[in-house]
């Protein structure tokens, strides 16, 4: 079959989704180079397609730029629209993530930390709870307003988090390849369409968790849940952005921290945020005169020069182009940041300089270490793959399940991820010219 590249595609993720091998589609596509990271958007590809049963609707709900948190949310007012809409989202408030925060904050945190579009947490409201038309939904409602009906994800807050979750679960599985069915709520299975993109896979997956068959094949139709969001918003497509250009290839990364030091390689690829995918975060621990969480000395450093746009509870997070947006360009996202010593937002660092110390600050950790991951266009970059992450010539490589992973030097050294200290998982970075080892 004839397939036309979608913008973050890569050759892996194309196999998966029609149910074939990277080698058949080098062997239908012998102009294509081996070693490639995204494909190009629009380029066609002969595709052996190996047909599964169970697959879902080719109807596409979203563009991508309308699931992730990209250039698109620069020119929504979200504050504005949910303040002057009738529902109860604007007068609502709650005690939640250390912070007493209204409808809208809570929203707009939510879509900040996990990356996904506000616009798109506000539609699942309305389409689940009318939180943004109405004002008469019982108690019970509004404390489980979408859906997950556990009692740790009681409130606003958490119900938006889970939600959030499942939508990275969904299109961050598609974009890897690693998601290849869903399981409804009554234990049927629909497969994606192998057209279909990662955004509209992503609203697919979270539908699935509510819904059983019949009610599911309503949902992602036409007349389903983006007659809600077309109501609210209008036309999804007219806000597309291209996210992920073809070949993209990630600038010039060092370790994060400073040389001669002997930190290690703590934690391999896991998720980057919560407890879902994208497995978009390492982690590092700085040397250290005892275990466990304590103040220490070392300094976490940038990995390349840029702008500090957002400095907050145990965050940093460095902009490459210097544009003052996080939703566009390169960003690394730094987390478990002392706030003694953390960098001010709008403070301009070159490759090396200190940005904060290690910690244990803001959230679960069981020794003091620095988590740190990257985005493209809002975009969480997964850390093994096609398009690893790169630091000083480290390549990072996926291990079987989360936290465990490599460090690769060329072909020379292999480190393995380890809550320990061992030689094999120390590291450290020398200064220029002298490579790491």
């Amino acid at each position: 079959m004839d397939y036309a590249a979608q913008s973050g595609d890569t050759l892996e993720s194309v196999a998966s989704h029609f149910n074939t091998t990277l080698k058949d589609i080098l062997k239908h596509n012998p102009d294509l180079p081996e070693k490639t990271t995204t494909l190009v958007p629009g380029r066609i590809l002969k595709v052996p397609l190996y047909l599964a049963p169970f697959t879902g609707t080719p109807f596409q709900m979203l563009p991508d730029s309308e699931v992730v948190a990209g250039p698109a949310v620069s020119d929504f007012q979200g504050r504005q629209f949910a303040e002057s809409s009738p529902g109860y989202l604007k007068t609502y408030s709650e005690y939640v993530f250390g912070n007493s925060l209204t409808g809208w904050e809570i929203v707009e945190t939510v879509a900040r930390d996990f990356s996904v579009h506000p616009r798109l947490l506000l539609a699942l409201l309305e389409y689940r709870s009318g939180a943004v038309s109405r004002n008469d939904q019982s108690d019970a409602l509004k404390a489980y307003p979408l859906g997950s009906t556990d009692i740790t994800d009681i409130g606003l807050g958490m119900q938006l988090s889970w939600a959030a979750e499942m939508l990275n679960e969904g299109y961050y599985g598609w974009r890897t390849g690693w998601l290849k069915e869903l399981e409804l709520a009554d234990g049927r299975v629909s497969r994606p369409d192998p057209w279909q993109n990662a955004g509209t896979v992503a609203v697919q997956y979270l539908l699935s968790r509510w819904f059983g068959q019949e009610d599911f094949d309503q949902a992602v139709s036409p007349e389903g849940f983006i007659r809600t969001y077309w109501r609210l918003f209008g036309d999804p497509f007219a806000y597309t952005v291209e996210l992920l250009p073809g070949n993209l290839q990630q600038p010039r990364m060092q370790l994060p921290f400073e040389p001669n030091k002997m930190w290690t390689y703590t934690g391999g690829p896991h998720p980057i945020w919560g407890h879902s995918l994208p497995w978009a975060a390492v982690d590092f621990a700085p040397p250290a005169k005892e275990h466990g969480c304590a103040d220490n000395p070392e300094w976490v450093t940038a990995v390349a020069a840029g702008l500090i746009v957002r400095s907050g509870p145990a965050t940093v997070v460095l902009d490459l182009d210097s544009d003052g947006d996080e939703h566009t360009g390169w960003i690394v996202f730094y987390f478990h940041l002392a706030e003694i010593g953390r960098a001010a937002a709008g403070t301009r660092v070159k490759a090396g300089d200190p940005i904060g110390h290690p910690s244990c600050e803001g959230g679960t950790a069981t020794g003091t270490h620095v988590h740190i991951g990257r985005r493209y266009n809002g975009e969480w970059v997964s850390a093994g793959g096609p398009l690893a992450f790169n630091l000083s010539d480290w390549i990072v490589g996926y291990g079987d399940i989360p936290y465990q992973g490599t460090l690769s030097y060329y072909l020379e050294v292999e480190l393995h991820a380890c809550d320990c200290v061992s030689p094999n998982n120390r590291i450290t970075l020398f200064p220029s010219p002298t490579p790491t080892l």
